[in-house]
């Protein structure tokens, strides 16, 4: 999966963009076998916006700018958590599946709280 144009080198990248493609496998799954089209759009939307902020971030044009980036990642995330939370109260998918989904947004969450932390410290140091 590494190549060039995807930053597999950073932790962040790299979880941010195998929850897109789960985020994207569970809307096709939803669509197809579920005829779910509105949640579906919503968490697709939300949860590949993840990465692509993520993605954004690395071309920051200063740290605030690349906290910003990073921070509405994690709105992105948080909203990603409810939606999730929402099919799986609904009935949509097993609680298997969504604790397995659930656990990766957490992480992904608990990862961009600690980079932003990182770089208003580090800021606030120089």
């Amino acid at each position: 999966m590494k190549n060039s144009r995807n930053r597999t080198d950073s932790l962040l990248h790299a979880k941010s963009y195998v929850f897109a493609l789960r985020i994207i496998r569970m809307t096709k799954f939803l669509r197809e076998n579920k005829q779910e089209f509105i949640l579906s759009k919503q968490i697709l939307r939300s949860g590949t916006a993840i990465g692509a902020l993520v993605r954004e971030s690395e071309f920051a044009q200063s740290r605030p700018d690349f906290i910003n980036k990073l921070s509405v990642a994690l709105k992105e995330a948080n909203e990603t958590d409810y939606w999730l939370n929402l099919l799986k109260d609904s009935d949509y998918i097993a609680n298997n599946s969504f604790d397995s989904i659930d656990s990766d947004c957490g992480e992904l969450i608990a990862l961009l709280i600690s980079s932003i932390k990182t770089v208003k410290n580090n800021m606030n140091a120089g």
